[in-house]
C-alpha cells in the first residue's frame, strides 16, 4: 500500500484514515491537568496505524489532517501547529525504524514500533506542553514542572497506542488486503 502513494486508491485511503483519526479524537475522555486540556483518545493509535500502512507521506498526511483538523475545529487552533509537528516527528521516527527493520511487519516488529510510537509521543507531548506553557507566559522552569505534572493523559494515550496499534494494524492490513483483492 506504500508503493502507489499517488494513486486514487492511496488518496482515498489517506482521506479515510484522516476521517477515522478525527473521529478517534472526537470520542474523548477529558482529564484534569495543570497545563492545557488533555484527554484520552484513539487518534494517536490510528495515526500510527496509518503511518505503518500508508507510508510516511500519506500516513503523516492523514495524521496531520485528522489530528490537526480536530484541533483547528475544536478550540485548540492556537496550538494545532504543535500537534501537526508532533505527528510529523512520530512519522519520521516510526518510518526510520520500520525502514531499518526492512519493512518486516512481523508481530514482534509491529509491537516494537507501537511501543516506539507511544514513547515518541510522550517526548513530543512533553515538549509541546512546555511550549504551550511558555506561550501562556509561564517562566521556563515552572513550565517544565507544569508540563511534567500534566503528563497523565499522554502516558495513558501512549500505553493505549502501544497496546492497540498492533491489533488494529493487522486487522486493517488483513481487511485492506481482502478488499483490494476483491477490487481486482
Amino acid at each position: 500500500m506504500r508503493d502507489d502513494e499517488n494513486s486514487l486508491r492511496a488518496i482515498v485511503l489517506t482521506a479515510l484514515f484522516a476521517a477515522m483519526i478525527y473521529v478517534g479524537v472526537l470520542l474523548r475522555i477529558p482529564l484534569p491537568a495543570i497545563v492545557g486540556r488533555p484527554f484520552i483518545h484513539f487518534g494517536n493509535t490510528l495515526t500510527a496505524v496509518a503511518i505503518l500502512l500508508l507510508g510516511f507521506r500519506n500516513g503523516a498526511l492523514a495524521g496531520v489532517i485528522g489530528l490537526g483538523g480536530f484541533d483547528l475545529l475544536n478550540g485548540y487552533a492556537a496550538t494545532s501547529w504543535l500537534t501537526m509537528l508532533e505527528t510529523l516527528v512520530v512519522a519520521i521516527v516510526l518510518l526510520a525504524i520500520f525502514k531499518a527493520m526492512k519493512y518486516n511487519d512481523s508481530t514482534k516488529n509491529i509491537i516494537i514500533l507501537a511501543i516506539v510510537a507511544g514513547v515518541t509521543k510522550i517526548f513530543t507531548s512533553y515538549a509541546t506542553t512546555v511550549v504551550e506553557a511558555l506561550m501562556a507566559g509561564t517562566a521556563f522552569a515552572p513550565a517544565l514542572t507544569a508540563a511534567f505534572m500534566s503528563m497523565l493523559a499522554t502516558v495513558i494515550n501512549s500505553c493505549s497506542t502501544a497496546i492497540i496499534t498492533p491489533i488494529l494494524y493487522f486487522a486493517f492490513k488483513n481487511g485492506l488486503n481482502h478488499v483490494l483483492k476483491r477490487a481486482r
